[in-house]
């Protein structure tokens, strides 16, 4: 089943890095895809109960669902991922 989520901050390859290792190492994740240019996070999952766990995750690396953060929550989110943009640029893919 595949499950598309549309986030903020996605910057460039290291962000996409670090989505895709952390997001594969849930259970029920079998496949990852991101979208720089749409801002769309896809994974392919055993069902739909996987979502919350994704969303979950997303937030926590500083890629918040569209629409799920305003103000200065907003800008906490921003700082999370420009940290987690640059680990996926050191840290070489699995």
């Amino acid at each position: 089943m595949k499950i598309s989520i549309q986030v903020e901050n996605i910057r460039c390859g290291g962000c996409t890095n670090t989505i895709t290792k952390k997001l594969k190492a849930l259970d029920g994740v079998n496949d990852v895809d991101v979208a720089i240019e749409d801002q769309i996070v896809s994974v392919e999952a055993d069902d739909q109960s996987v979502r919350d766990a994704v969303v979950k995750a997303l937030f926590a690396m500083g890629y918040p669902e569209q629409g799920s953060v305003e103000g200065m929550d907003a800008l906490k989110e921003k700082a999370k991922s420009v940290v987690s943009c640059a680990v996926g640029r050191i840290t070489p893919e699995a």
